[in-house]
C-alpha cells in the first residue's frame, strides 16, 4: 500500500447513485440522476470548535460523531433517493390526488416509512436476533449462562455471522452492487488526495479502494468491542440474580445492550482513529479484518462514479476552506411550506431579508404573496427553477438583478449592475411630480440611472397632458439601459450624458432627482447586496451625503423657470439640511417635506 503524504478529515459514504463527502464545516452529496446529470447538494454543518467543549472529550466525541454520522448519513441517503430516480413529467393520478387532498407527496411517505423500517430491521438483526438465539442455547446448555464468557462470545459470533450474511445477501442485488461501486469511488478519491496526487479520474482509478476510516471497519470494531462491553454488563447483571423469569431477563438484557451502544461506539471510534494514524505493519493485524470486509463492501467503480466522488470531495473541501462557499440544494418534489422555511432559514444565515424567499416563490409559481400560506406540493421542475434563483441570491447578488427587471410605479424597468434598483419609496417622488405637472411643461430628471423616474413621469403625464422629459446621467452605461427601458415602456423620453446640469440647455418647469446621498463613511456599512453589487457612483454622496444637493442648488437657478418646482429624494435625517441649503444658496421661495410610509422625511419639494 502506497505511503500517504497528507491526511484529510474528510470522509464519506455511498448513497443511492452517488457519494456523500463530509468535512468539518460542510457536507456535499452528488448524485447522478436517471437522465445522466450530476446533481449536487451542499450544506454547512457546525464546526467542531463551535460545539460544546464536553462533546470533544475522548470517548464522548466518538458517541457524538457516531450519532452525527448516523443522522447526516441517513439524511443524505434519503435525499439521494429523492433525486436519483427522475419522475415522469406528468405525475401519476395517486400523486396528484395526495397533493391535492393531503398536501403531501408520495415520496415523503415512502421516505418516512423507509427510515422507520430501516431502524427496526437494524435493531432486530444486530441486537434482538443474536440475543434471542444465544438465549435459546443458554436454555439448552446450563454451562452457557448469562454471566459466562461463552455466552457473549457466542452472541458476538451470531452478530458477526448475521452481519456477514447481510453483506453477502446484498451482493445479490444489482442496485446494491452499484452502491458498493460508489463506495469504492469514495475510498479511492480520498486515498488519491492523501497520496498527494491530483484528483483526476485517471489518478483516482489507480488508488486503493480500501481505507482505514471506513464505516465497514468501524462496524467490525463495534462487533468486537460489543463482546467485551456486553460481557462486563452481563456479569454485573448476573450478580443481581435478575428476576429468574426467562422472558423478563431476556428483555432486561436486551434493553441494557441497547443502552450500552453509545459506550461501544465511543470506544470503537477512538480505536479507529488510533489505527488510522499510522501505516505501520505492527497495526496491520488489527486493520486486516476490516480490509477483508471492505473487499466485499467496495467494488471497482467506473469513470462516471469516480467523477461523482471527485465532485463531492471538492465541494466538501471548498465548504471547509471557504466559509463563504455557496450552499446548494437538490431540486425535489416538496411541500411549499417546507421549501419556504428552508429558503428563509438559508437567507437568515446570510442576513438576507426573508421576504426575498416569498418573492422568489411567488414569481416562479405565479402565486400572489398573500396566498403563500395555502399549502401545496411544489413539483421537481418548479423546485429546480426556484432553487436556481435562491442559490444565486445566496451569493449576495440582488434579487432584481437576478430576474433582470423590477416593477416601478406599475412599469417594468430592466435593471442590472449598471444602475440602482428603483426603490418603492421613490414612487412617492413620481406621485408628487405627476400631481404638479401642467400641460406643456418640460421636465428634467437628474441622475436618471435606469430612467425609472423619467419614464414613469412621461407615461403618467401622457395619459392627459403633453410634456417633454429629459433624463441625464454621467454614466453612458446607465443611459444605454435607460433608453432600453424607454423603448420597452413606449415612453417619450430623451436621454443625454451629463454631469448634473453640465451640457444641458434650456429651462424646465419641473426638475427631479434621486441623487447619491449615502455618507462616504457609511458605504462599508451598507447591506452586502447594495455595497458589493449596486454602482458606488450612484450611492456615494460625499462626507455628509449632501454633495450633490449643494451642486444642484448652486446651478438650479439657471435651469428652472419662474414658478417651477424641484422635487428631490433624500436619506433619513437629511431633509431639513437640504432645505437650508436651497434657501441659502438657491434663494427658493418655499420648501416642504413629504414623509414616506415609515414616517421618514423622504421627499423635499422646493418652489421657485
Amino acid at each position: 500500500m502506497r505511503k500517504k503524504t497528507q491526511r484529510t478529515y474528510i470522509g464519506g459514504q455511498a448513497v443511492i447513485q452517488g457519494v456523500m463527502m463530509r468535512g468539518k464545516r460542510g457536507m456535499a452529496t452528488v448524485v447522478r440522476d436517471d437522465n445522466g446529470d450530476l446533481q449536487t447538494e451542499a450544506k454547512r454543518i457546525r464546526a467542531p470548535k463551535k460545539k460544546r467543549r464536553w462533546t470533544r472529550f475522548p470517548f464522548v466525541r466518538g458517541v457524538v460523531s457516531f450519532v452525527m454520522s448516523l443522522v447526516l448519513g441517513m439524511k443524505s441517503l434519503l435525499r439521494s433517493s429523492e433525486v436519483a430516480i427522475v419522475e415522469d413529467e406528468e405525475p401519476s393520478k395517486l400523486t396528484k390526488w395526495m397533493a391535492e387532498h393531503w398536501k403531501i407527496s408520495l415520496g415523503e411517505i415512502v421516505t418516512t416509512a423507509a427510515t422507520v423500517l430501516g431502524v427496526l430491521i437494524a435493531v432486530a438483526l444486530f441486537l434482538f436476533l443474536p440475543n434471542y438465539f444465544t438465549a435459546l442455547i443458554s436454555d439448552a446448555v446450563a454451562a452457557i449462562h448469562t454471566g459466562s464468557v461463552w455466552y457473549y462470545l457466542i452472541e458476538g459470533g451470531f452478530r458477526f455471522v448475521i452481519f456477514l450474511a447481510y453483506i453477502l445477501f446484498t451482493l445479490l442485488f444489482k442496485s446494491m452492487r452499484e452502491t458498493y461501486e460508489y463506495h469504492g469511488a469514495e475510498h479511492k478519491t480520498i486515498n488519491c488526495y492523501e497520496y498527494g496526487d491530483e484528483l483526476t479520474v485517471e489518478n483516482v482509478k489507480k488508488a486503493s479502494r480500501l481505507h482505514d476510516r471506513c464505516g465497514t471497519t468501524f462496524i467490525f470494531i463495534v462487533l468486537v468491542i460489543s463482546i467485551f462491553v456486553f460481557a462486563l454488563a452481563g456479569w454485573a447483571l448476573s450478580l443481581t440474580g435478575l428476576t429468574g423469569i426467562n422472558a423478563v431477563d431476556f428483555l432486561i438484557n436486551f434493553i441494557v445492550k441497547l443502552a450500552l451502544l453509545p459506550v461501544v461506539a465511543g470506544i470503537s471510534y477512538e480505536l479507529l482513529k488510533l489505527f488510522a494514524l499510522t501505516d505501520s505493519v505492527l497495526v496491520l493485524p488489527f486493520k486486516a479484518p476490516g480490509y477483508l470486509l471492505q473487499m466485499l463492501t467496495t467494488r471497482e467503480p467506473d469513470e462516471k462514479q469516480i467523477e461523482c466522488a471527485i465532485l463531492a470531495f471538492r465541494k466538501a473541501k471548498e465548504m471547509d476552506d471557504d466559509p463563504n462557499a455557496p450552499e446548494k440544494t437538490f431540486a425535489t418534489e416538496t411541500k411549499l411550506s417546507r421549501l419556504l422555511a428552508m429558503m428563509k432559514e438559508g437567507f437568515a444565515e446570510k442576513d438576507i431579508d426573508a421576504s426575498d424567499a416569498e418573492w422568489i416563490v411567488s414569481l416562479n409559481l405565479n402565486i400572489p404573496r398573500d396566498r403563500l400560506s395555502e399549502e401545496r406540493v411544489v413539483s421537481r421542475k418548479e423546485c429546480a427553477g426556484i432553487l436556481q434563483i435562491y442559490e444565486e441570491r445566496l451569493t449576495g447578488r440582488p434579487l432584481w438583478y437576478i430576474y433582470g427587471d423590477a416593477d416601478f410605479y406599475g412599469y417594468t424597468i430592466k435593471v442590472d449592475e449598471r444602475v440602482l434598483i428603483p426603490r418603492p419609496e421613490t414612487e412617492l417622488l413620481v406621485r408628487q411630480a405627476v400631481a404638479s405637472l401642467k400641460n406643456g411643461d418640460s421636465v428634467l430628471d437628474l441622475c436618471t440611472g435606469s430612467g425609472a423616474i423619467a419614464i414613469a413621469i412621461a407615461c403618467e403625464a401622457a395619459k392627459d397632458k403633453e410634456v417633454t422629459v429629459l433624463g441625464t446621467d454621467i454614466s453612458e452605461d446607465a443611459l444605454a439601459l435607460a433608453r432600453e427601458n424607454a423603448r420597452l415602456n413606449k415612453a417619450s423620453v430623451t436621454f443625454q450624458q451629463a454631469d448634473l446640469f453640465n451640457g444641458v440647455r434650456g429651462r424646465f418647469n419641473l426638475i427631479t432627482a434621486n441623487p447619491p446621498y449615502v455618507r462616504s463613511a457609511e458605504m462599508v456599512t451598507l447591506p452586502k447586496d447594495v455595497r458589493d453589487f449596486e454602482p458606488r457612483l450612484a450611492l456615494d454622496g460625499g462626507v455628509d451625503g449632501l454633495d450633490f444637493y449643494r451642486r444642484i442648488a448652486e446651478k438650479i437657478g439657471r435651469y428652472i423657470v419662474r414658478g417651477g418646482m424641484c422635487i428631490l429624494e433624500c436619506g433619513e435625517g437629511q431633509a431639513q439640511e437640504i432645505i437650508r441649503i436651497f434657501r441659502t444658496v438657491a434663494r427658493c421661495d418655499f420648501a416642504m417635506v413629504v414623509r414616506d410610509f415609515a414616517g421618514v422625511e423622504r421627499i423635499v419639494k422646493i418652489g421657485f
